[in-house]
């Protein structure tokens, strides 16, 4: 996999599309195992995760073909229930596909999934709702396979966390349950919206999503249909944080404002200016960074996990001391190792990052340890000065279509080798 260098220090100026999301499009592409036919999937982000995805369509049987961000998918031939460990380890979100498989076809073998190091992220809430919508569950030579002979039937299921993927994965399964499921205390990220959008074109009948209690109708089957997948909203916190540490002036378009309001309110804080148009955003950063208190990372609408990262980056050169909390992964700072060998001040313990800016950073030789701590690595180095030479980038390209020609159109002094 290429290395990626940067050359800091250049103010980042200039207009870019954002890509489609990650986040939405992997529970999409999940639950197209319940369709009857071909799925057209648009603005389909072209990252590893995706393709990982296609791997495990293609070796349950279905057809894909995947060409200008447009993903078709025929699911008519799918006949198999197993997924491999091989593809369960390279990306966390294949558990995803538990609840459609199981509902096609009454079976499902499943291992413990990969993905990023976060620290401990169980299936067991996803265990527990395939169980109460009727499956039984047993392990085999270091699988878990779930079995549902006569289908699945409906519960009123109440998560015990509001976890996103939990949630998903009991939508899915729910949708060809026999009778009404009720799911409480449910996740409310725009990506559940997007899932349940995408799942009512194809015809299924589910109310609630962007609340805290969704309810799901079964029906018999779910139809052909063509979606478009809204924009990533990690990846536009990704470039703002970049305009943000580079001073910049940078206009991004097909964006949701309201996806991003707590992602504003805090950058305002840092000294950003925010001009925001009805599917557009302009970032003008005009003096140095100001440190914030202190920000928590939240469920939807809070302030996203995933954006931490960023603004640890983006204290590391604000002007005083930060402080960052996770309430969501254990293991969320091992990128903040990395990020010091560029200079930052960073105190880590438990889940508290406390941050004291510094007025440089320092090109220097670091590893991504993770796809969003890749990314901030990335946007620490725009600012840094001198060269700096990030490694390890195939955690980045698991939810960047191309970060490197995306900053490159940006102003950005920064190439893969």
């Amino acid at each position: 996999m290429p290395d990626i260098y940067i050359e800091g220090e250049r103010r980042l100026n200039g207009e870019l599309k954002i890509q489609g999301s990650k986040n939405a499009v992997l529970p999409i592409i999940a639950a197209t195992v319940l369709v009857d036919g071909e799925t057209v999937i648009k603005n389909c982000p072209d990252i590893s995760d995706v393709r990982c995805s296609i791997k495990i369509l293609e070796q349950l049987g279905a057809k894909c073909k995947f060409e200008d961000n447009c993903l078709v998918i025929d699911t008519t031939s799918l006949n198999d229930y197993l997924i491999s460990e091989e593809l369960m380890r390279e990306m966390r979100s294949s558990s995803l596909f538990l609840g459609g498989i199981l509902g096609r076809t009454g079976k499902t073998v499943i291992s413990s999934p990969g993905g990023c190091e976060l620290g401990p992220r169980p299936i067991d809430i996803h265990i527990k709702s395939m169980k109460l919508l009727g499956a039984e569950i047993s392990q085999q030579n270091g699988y878990i396979v779930f079995t549902a002979e006569n289908g699945l039937k409906a519960h009123n299921i109440i998560l015990p966390f509001p976890s996103v993927g939990a949630t998903e994965n009991t939508i899915i399964g729910a949708v060809f349950a026999k009778g009404t499921t009720v799911i409480e205390n449910c996740a409310k990220e725009p990506e559940i919206v997007e899932l349940v959008r995408f799942l009512n074109n194809a015809g299924a009948s589910i109310y609630g999503a962007g609340t805290d209690k969704i309810t799901i109708e079964g029906v018999n089957k779910l139809n052909s249909t063509v979606f478009t997948v809204d924009f990533d909203r990690i990846v536009a916190t990704t470039y703002i944080t970049a305009a943000a540490i580079t001073g910049g002036d940078i206009f991004l378009t097909d964006v949701d404002v309201k996806q991003l309001s707590a992602v504003i309110s805090v950058y305002s804080e840092l000294g950003c200016e925010f001009y925001c148009g009805e599917n557009t955003i302009r970032v003008v950063v005009k003096d140095r960074l100001k440190s914030i208190s202190t920000v928590k990372s939240q469920v939807y609408p809070g302030f996203p996990t995933d954006a931490g990262p960023l603004l640890i980056s983006a204290l590391s050169v604000a002007n005083g001391t930060g402080i960052f909390v996770e309430t969501i992964f254990e293991n969320r700072y091992a990128f903040a190792y990395e990020l010091k060998r560029l200079g930052a001040k960073i105190k880590t313990e438990g889940n508290v990052a406390v941050v004291h800016g510094q007025k440089h950073l320092y090109g220097a030789e670091c590893i991504s340890t993770d796809l969003r701590g890749g990314a901030a690595l990335v946007v620490a180095g725009l600012g840094a000065r001198g060269i700096t030479k990030i490694g390890k980038t195939e955690y980045i390209k698991r939810g960047y279509e191309n970060i490197v020609r995306d900053l490159a159109v940006l102003g950005a002094d920064i190439k893969e080798i």
